[in-house]
Order: structure tokens, then C-alpha cells, then sequence
């Protein structure tokens, strides 16, 4: 019984619901019949007036700061870490000890190495000689070479472990997290150390659109403005902008943008990009539903105001600024332009102006 009340009831709402839809459906045939009737018999449209207005390029972009640099530093010898000479928040120059591993074992790998080294020296002495008064044959003393080169080898690797026993900052920056304590044991795989970043100069990630990224090109200087800072000034240089656009459409651009001497930025900050361009000379500019069918069709149609009919018109587009399109060549300032209506016009058609 209840199977049958819900199978009554889905019945009910699905016969609602295509009751809702006819109504809809002629309710908006009923007003387009309605915007027709006004042009008495005539194809009825909207027009625009075709002027030239001032293009204003400007416009503002949000974004995070992200470090220039950013290093999570790991280890390259197995070790015991002995001494940390640095904490979180210290600042560190490029080459500077930030730590140090217990190098007993290093250290007799490389004793071991050294003797092996000198120990293959004296035998490519000795095997020399004896080539010389012909006790051994050239590839005897080329296998002694060998082993001596192989040797040195050997030892100059030891000779870097001992030296990465001292753990370097191989940036400018500052400690932003410690990974290690004294005591803890890091292994030759890449145990985690520090965080490192370098915040003297950040990147301004933000987004623009298609119209807007157009205008811009590597290089280009923009001014940066903080929320946070206020009545401070930043600087910016444009270093990447996308070549292609992101699932909204909108193409990414990075800004490096060089902090003040007391490093106030950091990274995780929002920031408002100012792109600011030369004044523009007017510009022939039409509504961008004015074209037949899309912009790139490049026609257009225009009111005859003679007899009030249409007339088809090639034009050259330029820039899409928006809700407008750039017209390079093919109308003048005064022509009216059909603006709606197109799609039952055609050359010559009667057509009523619609306010």
C-alpha cells in the first residue's frame, strides 16, 4: 500500500512539475510575441549610437606573497647531529654553518681513504720503475694508474662527507622551521633539517583576465600596495605570465616584488597588484552583442534611418574590453548600430526601434 501512495505521489509532482514548465515556456513566448507586435509588423530591434569613447585600461589584482626562495634542506650523511647553531627565526647568509653532524666515522673513512691513496702512489712509483727497466709489462702499469686514480677518487668523497659533516646554508634567508635536536640521528637518505626561505624579494601570484592580460608583457613594472602596510610602497616586475588559461579562464601572473630593508612582507600576505597604463586616445567602441552571430564574424548590422530598414556592414575589430569591442576601420561616430533583433534580419529587412 505505501508503494502504491509513493508511486501516486511521484506521479503528482512529475505532472506538477511539466505543468510549471508549459506555463514558463509560454509565458516567454507571450513576451516575445509582445516585444514583435511593438515594431508594427517590423522586425522589432535595440540600437546603440556608434561613438568614440576613452579606453581605461586600469585595474587592480589580488594575490598571496610567496618567497622567491624556498629550500626544505636535508641531510646528506648519516650522522648523529652533535651541535645546532641556529633557531627558528634566525637569519643565515649562503655558506654559513647551521649545524654539525658527529664525523667520528666519517673521519676514518677518509684516514682510510687517505692511506689508501698514498699506499696506491707508491706502488705506480714502484711499478714505473720496474717499466722502466722492464720488469712489468705497460698494461701492469696501466692497472696501477688505474687503481691511483681510483683511489683519489675515493678519497676526495670522503673528503666532501667530512666537509657536509658541517651543515651549510646554501641560501640567504632565514630559519623559518627547525626539523632536528641535538642528539637525533639523520640518515644518509635525506632526513628533513630546516626550513629555509629567502624573503628579501617575494613573488605576487594573482589572476587576470583575457582582455587584461593582453596589455601586459614580461618585465612590465607594477606598483604593490599592502593591507597590512598601508603607507608603505612596493615595487614589482612582471617575471611570468601564463601561456595558458586555468580552468576559470583566467591566466596567472607572478610579480617579484623587492621588500623593504626591514623585511616587512612575508610570505602568506595578501597583496593588491596596481597596473596602471599610458592614457589612451579614443576609440571607436560598440556593444559586444552587436555582431552577427560572435565577435569574430566581423559583421554587423546598422539602421537605415532613411526608410528604417537594415543594412549589413563589414567591420575590423580590435581589442574585446569587456561588454564593448574595439571597431578599427568600417563605421564612424554617429551611425547607429543594431544592437539586438539580429537573428531576424537580414539585408534590407524593415525594422522598428524598440526603447
Amino acid at each position: 500500500m505505501k508503494r502504491i501512495i509513493t508511486i501516486i505521489i511521484v506521479v503528482v509532482v512529475a505532472l506538477g512539475a511539466i505543468a510549471y514548465v508549459l506555463s514558463n515556456n509560454k509565458k516567454k513566448n507571450e513576451e516575445k510575441t509582445a516585444f514583435i507586435a511593438k515594431g508594427g509588423g517590423a522586425v522589432a530591434v535595440r540600437v546603440a549610437t556608434v561613438e568614440k569613447k576613452v579606453v581605461d585600461l586600469d585595474f587592480v589584482a589580488n594575490g598571496n606573497f610567496i618567497p622567491k626562495q624556498e629550500l626544505n634542506f636535508l641531510s646528506e650523511n648519516a650522522g648523529r647531529v652533535k651541535a645546532i647553531y641556529v633557531d627558528e627565526g634566525s637569519r643565515v647568509s649562503k655558506g654559513q654553518i647551521l649545524a654539525r653532524v658527529d664525523a667520528e666515522i666519517i673521519n676514518t673513512d677518509r684516514e682510510t681513504a687517505e692511506a689508501t691513496y698514498q699506499n696506491a702512489l707508491k706502488d705506480q712509483a714502484r711499478y714505473q720503475s720496474s717499466f722502466e727497466t722492464g720488469g712489468v709489462t705497460q698494461q701492469q702499469l696501466d692497472q696501477a694508474k688505474l687503481s691511483t686514480q681510483n683511489a683519489k677518487l675515493r678519497l676526495q668523497a670522503s673528503q666532501r662527507r667530512v666537509s657536509d659533516a658541517n651543515i651549510k646554508s646554501p641560501i640567504n634567508g632565514i630559519v623559518n622551521k627547525r626539523y632536528i635536536e641535538v642528539g637525533a640521528f639523520v640518515t644518509a637518505q635525506g632526513t628533513q633539517l630546516f626550513e629555509l626561505v629567502d624573503v628579501s624579494k617575494l613573488k605576487l601570484k594573482v589572476n587576470v583576465n583575457e582582455s587584461q592580460v593582453a596589455s601586459l608583457k614580461i618585465g612590465d613594472n607594477i606598483d604593490i600596495k599592502s593591507s597590512v602596510f598601508p603607507n608603505e610602497k612596493f615595487s614589482g616586475k612582471i617575471t611570468f605570465i601564463a601561456a595558458k588559461a586555468d580552468a576559470t579562464l583566467n591566466f596567472p601572473i607572478e610579480i617579484e616584488v623587492s621588500n623593504n630593508t626591514k623585511n616587512s612582507l612575508k610570505a602568506g600576505m595578501y597583496g593588491t597588484a596596481i597596473f596602471n597604463f599610458p592614457k589612451q586616445a579614443p576609440s571607436i567602441l560598440i556593444p559586444r552583442t552587436s555582431f552577427v552571430g560572435s565577435v569574430s564574424s566581423n559583421q554587423v548590422f546598422m539602421l537605415d534611418k532613411s526608410n528604417n530598414t537594415s543594412k549589413i556592414r563589414n567591420v575590423v575589430t580590435g581589442r574585446i574590453l569587456g561588454d564593448n569591442v574595439e571597431i578599427l576601420d568600417g563605421l564612424k561616430e554617429g551611425e547607429t548600430v543594431i544592437t539586438s533583433g539580429q537573428i531576424n534580419l537580414a539585408n534590407g529587412t524593415a525594422v522598428s526601434v524598440v526603447k
